[in-house]
């Protein structure tokens, strides 16, 4: 059977996976085990990724050996401290947690994938990528501390202080909504690396690689970019008014699957008005002008509000500079990456190759070539 030619994969069913859904027509984000988003956004992390890693919720006893392994696995190990020390002070930090990351599950062998090497890539992420913050900045890391939570202890390394709660929520809810979503680049990336029998790490490298990608990773750090650029509040019709004038892209709006408001940016714009009133004041006006003026210049296709609009007032109050903010995304969707990689190496396993469509000559119709 001939199957037509998608760009982009548009429509194709490339996975069967338990570990979430994007209901784009509804608006729905559902993780393992059936639960919408909105019933997970004010647990732990390490609840949500115990839920994506084993595929049923954790009881007290399961959480605490889980917290417990994800403490035990989380500090860097030689190699990748000494790739830390040899980074360039201006590397990209994308750059820097792909390096670190590599370093971290450099071995002799290639093992499997397993439980062990998805918890030890989930933990030890957002040490490397506190570990980078404090390398630019002249600073020795700061060691982990194992009893701090996984939010409170990423916050912890990046300036040797223990956190307020309200930037641990704030930066836990961020790491619960974007654990996993789909069959997005990056996830789909790691999930055709980890099909060639190769071991974790090379899978979760490729998957950072995918989510460097301005059009997959960087979408927070432009939305911030933008409210930045516009002002006050009251610049905020003009802006948008000019910019879509221009036909400039307005970051933050528009989603490949959800043909409605996603539903983790609702949960976000709540909570921004709270951890980041400014950024909100001005963001809150720009979304309005933009909802209404997209749907009288688009109505052909919807261009609601998604994840990474209030996303970046969100990792801004919890204290990450811009450009960190796709740091923070791969640490979050480190549990969904490395979850995806053991359903596809347990379920199926087989390598991923798609077909492709020949758009060059015909042999028989091309013209002899004399010597």
């Amino acid at each position: 059977m001939t199957v037509p030619y998608s760009p982009g994969l548009e429509g194709v069913v490339a996975a069967q996976t338990e570990i979430s859904e994007v209901d784009g027509q509804n608006g729905r984000l559902i993780y393992r085990g059936g639960y919408l988003i909105q019933e997970l956004a004010e647990r732990s992390y390490e609840e949500v990724a115990y839920l994506l890693l084993h595929g049923e919720p954790a009881d007290a006893v399961q959480l605490a050996d889980f917290k417990g392994k994800l403490a035990a696995a989380c500090a860097l190990n030689a190699a990748s401290s000494a790739a830390l020390s040899g980074l360039p002070l201006d590397a990209d930090p994308m750059d820097a947690l792909r390096t670190m990351i590599s370093a971290q599950g450099a071995a002799p062998d290639c093992p499997k994938p397993d439980l062990q090497a998805a918890i030890a890539a989930t933990a030890v992420t957002p040490t490397a990528v506190a570990a980078f913050y404090r390398h630019q900045r002249g600073q020795e890391p700061v060691a982990p501390r194992p009893e701090l939570g996984h939010a409170a202890n990423f916050l912890y390394m990046l300036d040797g202080r223990e956190p307020d709660a309200d930037r641990v929520r704030y930066l836990q809810t961020y790491l619960v909504l974007l654990a996993d979503h789909g069959l997005n680049a990056s996830t789909f990336t790691a999930r055709v690396v980890a099909s060639t029998g190769t071991d974790l790490w090379s899978a979760v490298v490729a998957a950072i690689g995918a989510l460097k990608g301005p059009a997959h990773g960087g979408a927070a750090a432009a939305a911030m970019n933008m409210i930045e650029r516009v002002g006050g509040p009251e610049s905020a019709e003009r802006f948008v008014i000019d910019a879509l004038d221009r036909k400039e892209r307005l970051m933050g709006f528009g989603h490949r699957v959800y043909r409605t408001y996603d539903p983790r940016a609702r949960i976000l714009r709540d909570l921004c008005k709270e951890a980041n009133r400014h950024f909100y004041d001005v963001a809150s006006r720009v979304e309005e002008v933009a909802l209404r003026e997209l749907v009288a210049r688009h109505p052909e296709r919807p261009n609601a509000t998604n994840v990474d609009y209030y996303s970046a007032g969100i990792l801004a109050a919890a204290g990450f500079p811009t450009e960190f903010f796709a740091c923070v995304f791969a640490a979050s969707r480190m549990a969904g990456w490395t979850a995806h990689v053991l359903e596809y190496m347990t379920k199926d396993g087989r390598i991923i190759r798609p077909a492709s469509e020949w758009t060059g000559p015909d042999p028989s119709k091309r013209a002899a070539v004399t010597a």
